[in-house]
């Protein structure tokens, strides 16, 4: 029987503690999301001067349909940012002609974010550094079987993920 202090239970105040397999299964899943994008934004940047954060928000905007705007808002939430973070980083690619800032419609506060020309352009150049670096980084080293594993896990923990956003 689980003892309650102030309403709390032992197993409340104190989570169970992962076991030794937990740990061989999370300090390898720890590692990697901490170091991939480290290293697709070191090859990003020596090839064509932009980080990865800022490469996956140009493909967001890449894949809008007939290269329409995306609200701020809209843009925040698929790519995990804050406001403030992805208003810093459209102010960044706005600055170097990649990005255009528009009022949406009728409502002039909601602010939309568009692809330029230039933008697509620049997303010509780094596509075959990025595509390269995930085939050389996850994919090439997986059979077909094991991305068909790898997809289908990370499709089971990303509603978890992006719920708790």
């Amino acid at each position: 029987m689980d003892a309650r202090i102030d309403g709390q239970t032992d197993a409340v105040r104190h989570p169970r503690r992962l076991d030794d397999d937990e740990m061989q299964t999370w300090l390898p899943v720890i590692r990697f999301v901490q170091l991939l994008p480290q290293v697709l934004d070191r090859a990003l940047k020596d090839e064509v001067g932009l980080n990865h954060a800022r490469y996956a928000i140009l493909i967001m905007l890449a894949g809008q349909i007939d290269g329409g705007a995306t609200t701020m808002t809209e843009l925040a939430r698929i790519a995990g940012l804050s406001r403030s973070r992805l208003s810093h980083a459209i102010d960044s690619l706005e600055e170097r002609g990649w990005v255009e800032r528009t009022s949406c419609g009728a409502d002039k506060r909601t602010l939309s974010a568009a692809l330029t020309p230039a933008g697509r352009d620049l997303l010509r150049e780094a596509a075959p550094v990025h595509v390269e670096q995930i085939r050389e980084l996850v994919l090439d080293p997986l059979t077909d079987e094991e991305r068909g594993q790898l997809a289908g896990i990370l499709t089971k923990l990303l509603p978890g993920v992006t719920a708790a956003l």
